[in-house]
């Protein structure tokens, strides 16, 4: 789910910031380009790269010269510096608290960004939008699924969409995944 990934760039340190600490701009100027970026991990030859969004800066080497580019009063430091990346995968199992219920699925909150669980992938009954309650109803047992409510689901699909960012849909059908509740549940009773 994270990965601490090296990565190399060159930062850009305007004039206005000439007289601070060289590390100090380079940092800042590194979180305020990366942190919450979406990235691709190249994996090799035979698999797929992984997305993910980096969460933090946790190192960084600089070259102290810099070069200057004719036209633009900057000076370009190579640099070279850890981040701490979130890294969703298919196949995964998450857990995490309801942030809403909609009528069309519940929006999980996985700590750096919300899955989503559309309607259908609740459960293997039918479920429905309760409108009075503002949660999601499963008709056959009578469970609710609401607000601030901690489920599992496994990921099986994790892409990014133009203009939305990275986004990761989820399924609870298939056995031990769900509302944690129900699942204490149905372990206690096949213990008996």
């Amino acid at each position: 789910m994270f990965a601490l990934v090296e990565i190399q760039d060159y930062v850009r340190i305007p004039p206005s910031k000439f007289g601070r600490q060289l590390e100090e701009t380079v940092e800042e100027e590194l979180k305020a380009k990366y942190e919450g970026a979406v990235i691709s991990i190249e994996r090799g030859e035979e698999e797929k790269p992984i997305l993910g969004i980096i969460v933090a800066i946790t190192s960084a080497n600089t070259d102290p010269l810099g070069i200057i580019i004719p036209g633009d009063g900057a000076t370009y430091h190579k640099v070279s510096f850890n981040a701490l990346v979130f890294t969703p995968f298919e196949k995964e199992v998450v857990e995490g608290q309801v942030a809403s219920v909609t009528r069309a699925g519940l929006y999980v909150n996985l700590g750096v960004l919300d899955g989503f669980v559309h309607i259908n992938q609740v459960a293997d009954e039918r479920v429905v939008f309760d409108t009075a309650r503002g949660s999601l109803l499963l008709e056959e047992t009578r469970r609710y699924v609401d607000k601030g409510d901690v489920v599992r689901a496994r990921i099986y699909v994790v892409g990014l969409f133009p203009g939305k960012g990275l986004r990761i849909h989820m399924t609870m059908r298939q056995p031990w995944l769900g509302k944690i509740e129900w699942i204490e549940k149905t372990r206690e009773g096949s213990q008996k």
